[in-house]
């Protein structure tokens, strides 16, 4: 079972729409695939048309007095399941707190879950606090949205060298260029000028389009909705490189 986190210390950067048009297309390919939608403000669960609740909330499934596999919904995709969001997930750093080795924590209640699923995808939260920890610890795979600006670099920065004294399971780690506008010179610049010092950079760059902020209407991944789209290629070249990991 393969575990990808899409996560940045910054929010609106395109976390969940690659989380969300990754899941189609992995479950596309056959893979039995499953997204944990673990931000409190449940976008993704919003874009599959679930509603965003779990019985006992995130206290429940941190502390197993809910299976995590009770707390998960058919979508409308054959293959493709999702553990919904829930408001209480703002609390799951607490939560985790409470608990022993809460690092790892994450990883021990995604375990059962190899048997039923082959990747696992974690639309995340922004920001670094000890959900974000446990999510590196679970994590085979970090993947980094950035749109090409000053300030997106230097979160991913700050990023870097959080992993490099990060106490837990270190994921491998991969950052793409999001929300791309080939037409300004700044992201252009920024994106020549890119050169992490720990991990690696896709070579696919999600455009700026119009498709993808529509699947806020649509309620439908864009690609599935337009999979031959300019869009709907791009997510198809990166799950590509996603899916050359694992």
């Amino acid at each position: 079972m393969k575990v990808v986190a899409t996560y940045n210390i910054k929010g609106g950067v395109g976390k969940t729409s690659a989380a969300v048009n990754l899941a189609h297309l992995a479950a596309g390919d056959g893979f039995r695939t499953l997204l944990w939608d673990l931000d409190p403000q449940g976008a993704a669960s919003f874009l599959f048309r679930i509603k965003p609740r779990v019985k006992g909330g995130g206290r429940a499934l941190v502390r197993r007095d809910r299976p995590l596999d009770q707390a998960i919904k058919a979508t409308d995709y054959d293959g493709l399941d999702l553990i919904p969001a829930d408001f209480s997930y703002r609390n799951m750093d607490l939560d985790l707190d409470d608990q022993k080795r809460p690092t790892g924590r994450l990883r021990r209640l995604l375990r059962p879950m190899a048997d039923e699923y082959d990747v696992v995808l974690l639309d995340c939260p922004p920001s670094i606090s000890l959900v974000s920890e446990s999510v590196m610890d679970a994590a085979d795979l970090l993947l980094v949205p950035l749109i090409p600006s000053t300030l997106s670099l230097r979160t991913f920065d700050q990023l870097s060298t959080f992993l490099d004294d990060f106490d837990g399971r270190r994921p491998e780690l991969l950052s793409f260029f999001s929300m791309v506008d080939g037409r300004k010179r700044l992201h252009r610049d920024v994106m020549e000028d890119m050169n992490p010092s720990n991990g690696r950079v896709a070579a696919t760059r999600i455009p700026a389009l119009s498709a993808i902020e529509r699947m806020a209407e649509t309620r439908t991944p864009v690609t599935a909705a337009a999979p031959g789209s300019p869009a709907g290629l791009a997510y198809r070249s990166l799950w590509a490189e996603v899916r050359a990991t694992m």
